[in-house]
């Protein structure tokens, strides 16, 4: 196996000067990191590691053996580089945007009979889905995530007739309500009606490898895609999970998948990555993954977390059942966005706006208290 390199941030600041401008910033958000450990592994094993401060990096990548020296450039620009706003081609003509440069919810509309938390709560009754959907825009979500299919272990596949009649008419409703709309699919079909009905972005939790029209429709289409990592293929996506890092392996799969993308015609800025979590993996797996988030900016792309009422959370918590892990989404929404994830798809909307705009706050007080300047 060829030698390959990562670029993991390991010391993580509120602002630059609290680290006398000798960090920086990640992802274009609001993290700043001012330490760095430089991997390198063989064979699936980890070979060397160098700890080394922001100040001293490009002195470090500059003695790079020369077959690391162009992956380690590359993953150093990524990490520095401003991740640009989500643009969206409005249906009728014009354009939103919704900005990266600080944290955005994206609320979850399940119009399924069988999502492991609120299965069944709104497909029977479009009144109710409809104002559970305006509730989650007034409490400040930018995107509304609306899925038609369960992809809970075990949940059975659904026929794409059924997914359409589910979620169509529910993106006609949003658009009406001027939302911005993401669709949780892996059905070229479903991806090609919701877009003309009225939706902005694909969410595809198996990285538009479920169908292989599903790559050429993303680049004709134009719209941003979510591109998630799970270890199974086929309607089994939690199965054939084998780590040799679970890490370094997730990393270097996105990596792979982002790049078949970009050979199948999709802008780099159209592009979001999300490590997905609770998708055939342990509690361990989850906890090691998520304590690596930063790692994951050296990819070059907005970062997507949904951890919202999962599995690891009721694990961690007396095995609580899913609607009674409030608590611990909050917890991981927060610490996602201190690692500088850019978007996080959650449950519980309002809890979570009003989480992250307490963060926001204490952002800002850090980046204006001069008293941490040096003299």
């Amino acid at each position: 196996m060829t030698r390959k390199l990562y670029i993991r941030p390991i010391a993580l600041a509120d602002s630059p000067q609290s680290e006398e401008g000798e960090a920086v910033r990640l992802g274009g958000a609001m993290v700043w990191a001012s330490r760095f450990a430089i991997l390198v592994r063989e064979n699936g094993r980890v070979i060397s590691r160098e700890r080394v401060p922001a100040a001293r990096m490009p002195g470090a990548l500059a003695a790079l053996p020369a077959d690391l020296g162009a992956a380690a450039e590359a993953q150093w620009a990524n990490l520095r580089k401003v991740r640009a706003p989500l643009r969206l081609t409005v249906k009728g003509g014009g354009e939103r945007t919704i900005r990266l440069d600080q944290p955005q919810v994206m609320g979850i509309l399940n119009m399924t009979p069988d999502s492991f938390s609120d299965g069944g709560r709104f497909l029977d009754d479009v009144e109710v889905a409809s104002a559970h959907a305006a509730a989650m825009l007034e409490a400040g979500a930018a995107i509304v995530d609306l899925g038609g299919e369960s992809t809970r272990p075990g949940a059975a596949a659904v026929w794409e007739g059924d997914e359409l009649k589910r979620v169509v008419p529910m993106v006609e409703r949003l658009a009406a309500m001027g939302a911005a709309i993401s669709v949780d699919t892996r059905r070229p079909a479903v991806m090609e009606a919701t877009l003309a009905a009225g939706a902005h972005i694909i969410n595809d939790v198996s990285a538009l490898r479920y169908d292989p029209r599903s790559l050429e429709l993303a680049a004709s289409s134009g719209a941003p895609v979510m591109l998630m990592h799970a270890p199974g293929k086929a309607d089994d996506l939690h199965s054939g999970a084998v780590f040799d890092d679970v890490v370094l392996d997730v990393f270097d799969w996105l990596a792979a998948r982002r790049d078949a993308c970009l050979a199948a015609g999709i802008a780099a800025d159209r592009i979001i990555l999300d490590p997905g979590f609770g998708f055939g993996l342990t509690l361990a797996q989850n906890l090691a993954l998520f304590n690596a988030l930063p790692l994951f900016h050296a990819l070059g792309h907005p970062l997507l977390v949904g951890v919202s009422r999962k599995r690891m959370i009721g694990a961690l918590s007396n095995e609580a059942p899913a609607h009674e892990r409030l608590g611990g989404s909050v917890a991981l929404a927060v610490k996602a966005i201190d690692a500088g994830a850019h978007l996080l798809r959650v449950h519980d909307v309002a809890e979570t706006v009003q989480a992250v705009r307490v963060w926001r706050g204490l952002r800002d007080a850090a980046l204006t208290d001069f008293s941490q300047l040096p003299d």
